[in-house]
């Protein structure tokens, strides 16, 4: 592509950043060829540019539209200042587009929505209808008065046409109405939407400015999104099925016409996961059997004969599971009750196939969805007529669905049943749910990328391609990886040969004491702060214990812990010098957040954090070797490789533009190239991209001091004499 490439006018800034011509040339040319593309770029490689830039030129010239999505709300602050830079130089019709949840001026839900907006639209419409008639019947009395008979006789008929659409009126104004749509409807709106494309605007700020002029933002939106060259949202509305049909509809486009470009993509495979599963609390079966109760039709006991029996089913499930004491020590976060079999339905199956009676589920069934839906219906009609003041949900609808997608596709590949139980933390009741659980990503994925016209994925961490091609279900993208832009110089990398800290040496004293000195060691040969990684919460608080009493009054020790404000504490750190933050690697310090600079100098991952391996960790695993044909592949494509796609996100936290200067360590045996020897299948340090390999430095612990003071002295770092090793 020669210097004056056609997808430069999209280009905000004087020049691209080294190798980002080169990636917006091979996405260019991919993308015109309606490929798919896996991107991996790390700080500095100017991602999204790289990629919004050719697909808005791709756009451009064939008629399609390009959303770029992502799940990380800080990346979505950086995509409306690129938008911004970039409408700034040509002209771009861009939206931020967000979920209705977060954009409602009165706060309800999506079926009370859609019932105000068309009960909000019917008497508009009567409205205007009646004004219609006003004037025409003007006109005739007019007519009539000049001696036109025929317009006497006409001007009859349209006043019985008026007292009808008043007596309609009469009725519909009862019903239940949205003011701020209602508005939308009368009032002028060209302010508004001369307002939202002067700039590309904030959700935040077409709330504040929608709700200044009483107007309801989110149908404006949907209303001017048709024929946006770019639009800005979550990932939901690509992944949702639903949903991405409604979204291309506004959009005012078919699948085919969209390029769509995933932001932290390595995201996407949980995220398409969380998607695809299916879940039914017993409160929405107990609603639902109350609901059966009040009925007077005929199908109830039917319906009500199906769906207790599997509540009382899923009750005696967990129920039966614990043991001594489990009861009483179960919290307000869900824990999973195992009741899978490998040879035969699961626990809950068996329970509920024992406890049913009567003519058949499936007729049983067909009963409960049938009249779940004329149940649904009228309460559709009592909220639009104004009876109720809240839209009702029919919870025999949804419980009989849930039931029936169980029997029917619980079993499938792919698809794990589990129970689940928690406590209310108001009642101190404990009571459950059960779950379908969608192992394999790309069920979602793949009939999303196979839609649209092409994708571009992008992330820090998405190598390696061949597994991402297959949890996601790619077929032959291009792929694309380009490493840290910044000066070798100013940054080292060690892999720290500390003791293995698996799970079964982590009470180990001589463990925790060799883990701790590398941990102050590192700290105080830090010229400045030092953020800390660990595989848990747990984890963190033991070892931010054992430095504080270890560094005395040589700096803080911050702890980040779950239910805490995360973002004070990252202010309350970047602010101090010398300090230490200890969290967990999946926590939400991990990626999207940058620490800049003189906010962390040091990064350290201790251990491999591998996620807890719990039933659901154990199904995916069984689904990727039952899908992608091999023993070993599970335990790669479904742990090994997502806990190092972390561990590369954690060391990303730092060395964020060219000038910072800073450490990355990795405290454990299993990163070092030499011990792969020794440790074999533990080892992780090929699971790690070739070039970040390359970087590495493996180091005993006792040498980490002295080869960091060399360092930080190196690059005059240090404030005054540096610490004595």
């Amino acid at each position: 592509m020669s210097e004056t490439a056609g997808y430069m006018r999209f280009f905000p800034y004087e020049q691209p950043y080294e190798n980002q011509r080169e990636a917006m040339d091979r996405i260019h040319n991919a993308l015109t060829r309606g490929q798919d593309v896996l991107f991996e770029g790390a700080c500095g490689t100017g991602k999204t540019l790289s990629s919004l830039v050719p697909a808005l030129e791709v756009a451009r010239e064939n008629d399609k539209t390009v959303v770029i999505t992502t799940d990380v709300h800080q990346q979505m602050r950086q995509f409306v200042a690129e938008a911004r830079a970039i409408t700034s130089e040509e002209d771009v019709r861009a939206i931020v587009f967000k979920g209705k949840g977060s954009m409602c001026h009165i706060d309800v839900g999506y079926e009370e929505c859609q019932t105000l907006r068309d009960n909000t639209r019917a008497i508009v419409d009567a409205e205007e209808e009646r004004d219609q008639l006003e004037r025409r019947q003007r006109e005739l009395l007019a007519e009539s008065q000049d001696g036109d008979g025929s317009a006497a006789d006409a001007r009859s008929a349209v006043m019985d046409e008026l007292e009808s659409i008043e007596d309609r009126l009469e009725d519909l104004e009862e019903q239940n109405v949205c003011d701020y749509y209602r508005n939308n409807l009368t009032e002028n709106t060209d302010d508004f939407f001369a307002w939202l494309f002067e700039d590309v605007r904030r959700p935040e700020e077409i709330y504040e400015y929608a709700e200044s002029q009483e107007l309801c933002g989110y149908e404006l939106l949907k209303e001017g999104i048709e024929g946006v060259d770019l639009v800005v949202c979550n990932y939901h509305h690509l992944l949702d099925s639903t949903i991405r049909e409604q979204f291309f509809r506004w959009l005012g486009r078919d699948p085919e016409d969209v390029i769509a470009v995933f932001d932290e993509a390595h995201n996407v495979e949980d995220a398409a996961r969380e998607h695809a599963t299916r879940t039914c609390s017993e409160r929405t079966f107990e609603s639902a059997l109350d609901e059966l109760e009040e009925s007077d039709d005929p199908r109830a006991q039917d319906a009500g004969n199906v769906l207790s029996a599997f509540h009382r089913a899923l009750v005696e499930t967990y129920e039966d599971s614990f043991g001594f004491g489990e009861r009483e020590a179960i919290g307000e976060n869900w824990a999973d009750v195992p009741i899978a079999n490998e040879d035969r339905r699961d626990d809950l199956t068996l329970e509920f196939l024992q406890r049913y009676s009567g003519r058949g589920i499936e007729d049983d069934l067909e009963a409960a969805m049938t009249l779940g839906q004329e149940l649904d219906e009228e309460y559709e009609e009592a909220y639009r007529e104004g009876e109720t003041a809240t839209r009702t949900e029919c919870q025999t609808l949804q419980a009989a669905g849930f039931v029936s997608a169980w029997m029917n596709e619980g079993g499938n590949d792919g698809l794990y049943p589990v129970v689940s139980v928690t406590r209310d933390a108001g009642t101190d009741e404990v009571y459950g749910r059960a779950e379908i659980y969608s192992c394999l990503p790309r069920q979602v994925t793949g009939r999303l990328f196979e839609e649209v016209y092409a994708t571009v994925l992008m992330s820090a961490t998405l190598q390696p391609f061949d597994v991402t091609e297959d949890v996601l279900g790619l077929e032959s993208p291009v792929t694309m990886a380009y490493g840290l832009q910044f000066p070798e110089e100013n940054r080292r990398t060690y892999a720290v040969e500390t003791p293995p800290l698996f799970s079964s040496d982590r009470d180990d004293p001589a463990v925790q004491e060799a883990v701790t000195d590398a941990i102050y060691d590192a700290a105080r040969m830090t010229s400045g702060n030092t953020l800390a990684f660990f595989p848990n919460y747990s984890e963190a608080g033991r070892y931010a214990d054992r430095l504080e009493g270890r560094l005395g009054g040589e700096g803080t020790v911050y702890t980040d812990e779950p239910g805490v404000a995360v973002e004070d504490i990252r202010r309350e750190f970047v602010a101090d010098d010398g300090a230490v933050l200890c969290t967990s690697l999946w926590g939400t310090l991990a990626e999207g957040v940058s620490f800049d600079g003189e906010d962390a100098r040091t990064v350290l991952v201790v251990g491999v954090p591998y996620p807890h391996l719990d039933d659901r960790a154990e199904a995916v695993q069984e689904a990727y070797d039952a899908a992608f044909d091999g023993t070993e592949t599970g335990w790669r494509y479904a742990v090994e490789i997502p806990t190092v796609r972390k561990t590369r996100q954690a060391l990303g936290r730092v060395i964020r533009s060219p000038e910072d200067v800073g450490v990355r360590a990795l405290l454990d045996q299993r990163y070092s190239k030499r011990a792969k020897s020794d440790i074999g299948r533990y080892s992780v340090n090929s699971t790690f991209p070739y070039e970040e390999r390359e970087e590495l430095i493996d180091i005993e612990p006792e040498k980490l001091k002295f080869a960091m003071l060399n360092f930080f002295g190196g690059h005059d770092a240090y404030d005054g004499e540096p610490p004595a090793p």
